[in-house]
């Protein structure tokens, strides 16, 4: 599991110096249901697809 999660949204309340995550958990989603195919398709920029 990751340890540092990195954030660009600085206005976000869980930004943390400007580049951190400080959430207890994040939830990604896809743009296309439950199947994605690259990470254009997501709100994750290091989605990348599995099985």
């Amino acid at each position: 599991m990751a340890q540092d999660v990195l954030c660009e949204v600085s206005n976000c309340k869980f930004n943390r110096d400007g580049r951190k995550c400080g959430a207890e958990q994040i939830y990604v989603v896809s743009h296309r249901g439950e199947q994605a195919h690259n990470s254009e398709e997501t709100d994750c920029k290091t989605f990348e697809p599995g099985m």
